[in-house]
């Protein structure tokens, strides 16, 4: 991919992104298997900003939702029907000029219960019906193996990630999807938000805190069974793909240091480590970084690694790193400096508000900077392409006369896609950039429709009423000349 010094390269991979326990429905159809997101469920008397009780999944929590055999309050079951309505859908996004759409393969779709032999083939073949629509419009297809659809089966059955065993079952779907469409798919990307097995635990890696003795010791333990399975996983596709690329993915948790005290500094320098490079540096670097050694020390906590897990990592890192961006958060170590702060939401964790910038209605603070400077401050790291694989406003639109007129999403874009231009400039090399979400779908925080990202509004409302027809919004025009002009009429 050559780069232009003024702007986006020749090539560039502009699109959308999906994921399938958000977007899809087909709850039970074809013999599909309950997921960890379809027992999400939709409160209307919550505070939609709150997500602990949607993110601490209990024991009680699993059982009330599998007691629940239909749809209702379980907006995830039901998504925007792409199951049946991909054909429109995928149109819409070919008529804005999309190069590439981002969209997961229901893990829970093609092994209703994760420990199969076989798998589910009419789950396949409604895959293979998505390529080749996307196919038709010369649209490549981003695929995510794992995005928050792991079968519920494998939480209550097997304990979920902490047991080892999962990455059998989910080397047999990679394998399975490397096999049937090596041909057909040129990259993909592993986990989801890796790191979210720190903030939204149980989608990430079926833990329930409930049903474990140390919880923090298992989150780390299933974390590291994801990195085993993400390193095979690289394996297999470069042994049944060899044309395809594979990457890894992880909610970028940018972080400023609340003042320039050098014990914020070095708060903030933590909380990177931490919450960010270190799932990169595993992936990427192939090993573990010595910082955690600490971490893992001061918290009691002891990864078992069986024979031949370093091999494993260090064998087989990914081809690009992709990330989701939304918002900067600010930090500090000091109980004194953080009573003076207030507190704001962000995306899976909360956060100190940040004086300086704005917040969409749902507390998440708006900073296109942080995306140039995260850009650059992961490739100056890694030195792998990037792509960005997430990044939008959550707002409620209002369809008036058929008609969204949402300037605010424009200008949320505008400004992150001339720092990414920027970004450009300075040296990073960016395949492609999906933002989220191609068309309104249910959120996976507080499973409400009302806060919707995408260039085509659903009409759908948060209780499931609505006629699910497709509406064009103004940001659908105004992507569509984005990408035209790759990148140079903004």
């Amino acid at each position: 991919m050559e780069h232009s010094k003024k702007g986006f390269p020749e090539g560039f991979l502009w699109g959308g992104a999906i994921a399938a326990c958000q977007a899809e429905g087909g709850f039970g159809e074809d013999h599909k298997g309950i997921s960890v997101s379809d027992i999400s469920f939709y409160d209307p008397d919550s505070d939609r900003r709150d997500l602990s009780k949607h993110l601490n999944i209990t024991s009680s929590v699993i059982e009330k939702a599998l007691r629940e055999t239909g749809t209702k309050g379980y907006p995830k079951r039901e998504g925007i029907d792409f199951y049946h309505r991909y054909e429109e859908d995928i149109r819409l996004c070919a008529e804005m000029g999309f190069k590439v759409f981002r969209f997961s393969i229901a893990w829970s779709r093609i092994f209703p219960k994760g420990d199969e032999l076989l798998p589910n083939e009419k789950g396949l073949e409604f895959y293979d019906r998505v390529l080749t629509e996307l196919e038709k419009y010369n649209i490549e297809p981003l695929v995510t193996l794992s995005h928050f659809e792991m079968p519920l089966h494998i939480v209550n059955e097997y304990g979920g990630w902490k047991n080892r065993k999962v990455i059998e079952m989910f080397i047999r779907f990679a394998e399975l999807l490397f096999r049937r469409y090596k041909d057909r798919v040129r990259y993909w990307i592993t986990f989801n938000e890796i790191n979210a097995g720190r903030f939204s635990t149980f989608k990430s890696t079926g833990l329930v805190e409930d049903r474990s003795e140390h919880y923090l010791q298992d989150c780390y333990q299933a974390i590291h069974h994801q990195f085993v399975a993400s390193a095979l996983a690289v394996e297999k596709c470069r042994r049944f793909a060899p044309n395809s690329q594979i990457g890894c993915m992880i909610a970028r948790l940018t972080t400023y240091p609340a003042t320039c005290h050098p014990d914020d500094v070095l708060q903030a320098m933590l909380d990177d480590q931490y919450h960010n490079f270190f799932y990169m540096d595993v992936q990427a670097r192939g090993a573990y970084p010595p910082y955690m050694n600490r971490f893992f020390e001061d918290n009691g906590i002891e990864i078992v690694m069986e024979p031949g897990d370093t091999e494993i990592l260090q064998n087989n890192i990914i081809d690009f790193i992709s990330f989701s961006y939304y918002v900067s958060a600010i930090t500090s170590n000091s109980k004194e400096r953080l009573a003076q702060l207030d507190e704001t939401e962000g995306n899976l964790t909360r956060g100190i508000r940040n004086p300086y910038l704005v917040a969409s209605d749902w507390g998440w603070q708006i900073d296109p900077v942080g995306i140039r400077y995260s850009m650059n401050t992961i490739y100056d790291r890694y030195q792998k392409p990037l792509f960005i694989v997430e990044n939008g406003l959550g707002a409620e639109d209002k369809l008036e006369d058929h008609e969204i007129h949402d300037h605010y999403r424009i200008s949320y874009l505008r400004e992150h896609i001339a720092q990414m231009k920027e970004a450009i400039r300075d040296g990073v090399e960016l395949i492609g950039y999906t933002p989220w979400s191609a068309i309104d779908i249910v959120s996976s925080g507080t499973s409400e429709m009302s806060k919707r990202y995408g260039f085509i509004y659903v009409d759908k409302d948060d209780l499931g009423n609505g006629t699910q027809k497709r509406y064009k919004k103004d940001s659908f025009y105004w992507y569509k000349q984005i990408i035209a002009s790759n990148g140079a009429d903004l």
